[in-house]
């Protein structure tokens, strides 16, 4: 699809975890497709201000960064309500922001519980919740439009990792109920990444295992950002008929899985 045509105001997508990796290459595909984009941050706020400042260079007016700890209906819609306040409407939710580490069973405890689950699930549920309204009554093709990224492991567990599974694992399954609380006028999908960026926190995959993953992969190699991007882009921009899907963007592990 072509950028959008801009004669009044231009669609506005809040994307949570925005500031770095697979949140900025989707925030800057959607905003080279014409969106003004709210980039969501927890602990980023300079790499945030940058991709804030460059978007703002691009098309004047188009880009804020906001600080929020999701996790809580308080902060979702206090999130929200600050994305329309600058912008005036809101009419895409991208729920991308979340926490990965280990929590092999006999370690998990109560703030593991708690980190895992919300950023990977309250938070998404909450947002979802708190932008219902706004859009329903969004002015874009297909109407409004949630995209949650979820994670291939969601219906394939991880070993190690049952905590962090188990959120994604229920939210995809919020995917597909907010798909049904939501119609005919939200469209909720998600995008389910395989071995996209290896964790910054190199110690949970040493090199073996990363190995081994790619070898697993039909492809045989990882992916990128970019290609998460474009999986949210089409969702976004050119799938108004598409709503209740989960699309995966493994490389064809999950085939092998």
């Amino acid at each position: 699809m072509n950028a959008l045509a801009r004669p009044n105001a231009a669609p506005v997508a809040l994307i949570t975890g925005g500031a770095r990796r697979i949140g900025a290459a989707i925030a800057r595909l959607l905003h080279g497709a014409g969106i003004d984009i709210a980039l969501h941050y927890r602990a980023s706020a300079a790499a945030a201000d940058v991709l804030a400042d460059e978007f703002n260079r691009l098309r004047p007016g188009s880009a804020t960064a906001l600080a929020a700890v999701l996790g809580d209906r308080a902060s979702a819609e206090a999130l929200v309500s600050a994305t329309e306040a600058h912008f005036g409407r809101l009419d895409i939710l991208v729920n991308n922001a979340s926490t990965f580490f280990a929590t092999p069973i006999g370690t998990i405890d109560a703030a593991a519980w708690d980190d895992l689950t919300g950023s990977n699930l309250r938070g998404p549920l909450f947002l979802a919740q708190a932008a219902a309204r706004r859009l329903a009554t969004a002015d874009f093709p297909g109407g409004g439009c949630v995209v949650n990224i979820t994670d291939i492991h969601a219906e394939r567990p991880l070993k190690g990792y049952p905590v962090y599974c188990a959120a994604k694992a229920g939210l995809l399954g919020l995917t597909r109920s907010l798909a049904l609380e939501l119609a005919p006028r939200v469209r909720v999908n998600a995008v389910a990444p395989g071995a996209i960026a290896w964790p910054e926190q190199g110690d949970d995959f040493p090199e073996a295992e990363r190995a081994a993953i790619v070898d697993h992969t039909l492809l045989k190699r990882i992916g990128s950002p970019q290609d998460i991007a474009l999986a949210v882009r089409y969702l976004v921009l050119d799938a108004p008929y598409v709503t209740g899907q989960v699309i995966n963007v493994d490389g064809g592990r999950t085939v092998r899985l």
